[in-house]
């Protein structure tokens, strides 16, 4: 594919950027990735004469057709030919989560094509601020329309399904497709993830048991509670930087993701396939459509909950991160039949701690700036469910061995929880997205006693 880079890419004779150096410093997220990616066959493109339109078909042949999920890429058109039309908003909602599905992956894609480039610093850099880049954008506009409940809601089930479901499935088929062989793995990385999962557990507990131990009563603008929570993402914003540090400097060993001869179903590339400006541009484009289709998701949630009878709170916490990261999850659990459990490891663990410790985070922050009040107060019931969660993960992988038990019971603790969302009716009226689902009677019974209750 050298014939169709980009002038300033090739530098006496090869592409730059190509060495296997970074071939062998591709993160568990990258692989992942890739197992759903396939072979372009560039026969046909290749006689274009014309070079800007043999390098733009190049480009449509690598980026759409390049992954297995190009099939869901016709849900994009028609969730924006339903909102134009009005066809009907819990059309829109699905259509729209459709669509969100192969641009996750896509994202992967062009992230690792302009680290061909940059190197494998630059690109685990991108990767760990685009690896989750439908949640935050989703997060982003939620808060824009001052919808605090969905952006949490969101947020806590990408971290439980990365807990308790991909680890779960992953565990539980890698382990049914190796009964006769014992399933190992590198705890090192795993006992990393857990302790910065278990200090984010710690800054979501605080928030909620300093409200349930405060009896003065707390004055709106000048919350407590909601101080506390921003020095707290603060803090946790700091640890991120330096686990990045971690990963991508002093211990860079310990997260790459070694490629095995036998990954025949794996693209495996040791030279980027499109140009960097291609890739920048592409990128680029998709975040846009990643902003267009999030915003179509949050303005038409309320809807789809209506139409379909199912809570909002069920609606974020299980569907949405289902099938947001529905490619990065199918990843995971085919690494896991091949006995690659350190990938596996690699894809759930670090999604959840990215979210855990750079999006939430980031979503406070960034509604602090907006003027929006949002803290780190998920609840009792919500707030439970995640430490539940962090501890029965934690516990899992503590003795670097697995076997489909220990995925079964993963997966059973998400259909629990997944059941009491579904049973959970939580009102979200309009004036309780700030409150996120306090029952006029609960605030009124509050404010008789002489305290304002910040539950949700």
């Amino acid at each position: 594919m050298a014939g169709i880079q980009e002038p300033w890419n090739v530098e006496n004779g090869n592409i730059k950027g190509t060495s296997k150096e970074f071939r062998h410093g591709r993160t568990a997220h990258n692989m992942s990735s890739s197992s759903l990616r396939k072979k372009s066959d560039l026969t046909l493109v290749s006689r274009v004469r014309i070079g800007v339109l043999r390098q733009i078909l190049t480009n449509l042949q690598e980026v759409i057709l390049g992954t297995k999920l190009f099939i869901l890429f016709p849900a994009i058109p028609l969730a924006i030919i339903a909102q134009c039309y009005n066809f009907g908003r819990p059309w829109v909602f699905g259509l729209s989560l459709l669509g969100l599905t192969p641009l996750a992956e896509r994202v992967s894609f062009l992230t690792e094509q302009i680290a061909f480039y940059t190197g494998p610093t630059v690109g685990g850099l991108l990767n760990a601020t685009c690896g989750n880049a439908t949640e935050l954008i989703i997060a982003l506009f939620a808060l824009y329309k001052r919808k605090v409940a969905v952006v949490k809601y969101s947020l806590l089930g990408s971290i439980l399904s990365n807990l308790l479901l991909v680890l779960g499935t992953s565990l539980f088929c890698g382990g049914i497709a190796n009964l006769k062989s014992e399933q190992k793995y590198d705890r090192k990385q795993a006992d990393v993830n857990s302790l910065l999962l278990l200090l984010g557990l710690l800054c979501h507990t605080l928030p909620l048991m300093f409200r349930y131990s405060s009896t003065a009563a707390t004055d709106l603008t000048d919350d407590p509670t909601l101080q506390m929570s921003r020095v707290s993402c603060i803090i946790m914003l700091i640890a991120y930087i330096a686990y990045l540090f971690f990963q991508l400097k002093t211990h860079r060993q310990l997260f790459e993701a070694q490629e095995g001869e036998d990954d025949d179903d794996v693209t495996s590339e040791d030279e980027a396939v499109i140009g960097f400006w291609s890739a920048f541009a592409w990128l680029a484009g998709m975040t846009v459509v990643i902003a267009l289709l999030s915003e179509y998701v949050v303005g038409t949630i309320e809807d789809a909950s209506e139409s379909w009878r199912i809570s909002v709170s069920f609606i974020s916490i299980i569907v949405l991160p289902i099938v947001g990261n529905a490619a990065e999850h199918a990843g995971a659990i085919i690494f896991a039949f091949k006995n690659k459990l350190d990938i596996t490891l690699g894809v759930a663990l670090g999604s959840a701690t990215q979210i855990s410790m750079f999006v939430v985070p980031l979503s406070v922050i960034v509604a602090w700036i907006m003027g929006v009040d949002m803290d780190l107060d998920f609840n009792l019931l919500e707030t439970g469910s995640l430490a539940l969660s962090v501890i029965v993960t934690a516990f899992t992988l503590q003795d670097g061995t697995s076997h489909y038990m220990k995925g079964l019971v993963l997966l059973f603790c998400y259909l629990v929880i997944g059941a009491c969302f579904f049973v959970l009716k939580t009102p979200l009226k309009p004036n309780n997205f700030l409150n996120l689902g306090v029952e006029s009677s609960s605030i009124s019974s509050s404010s008789s006693s002489g305290g304002i209750s910040t539950a949700y």
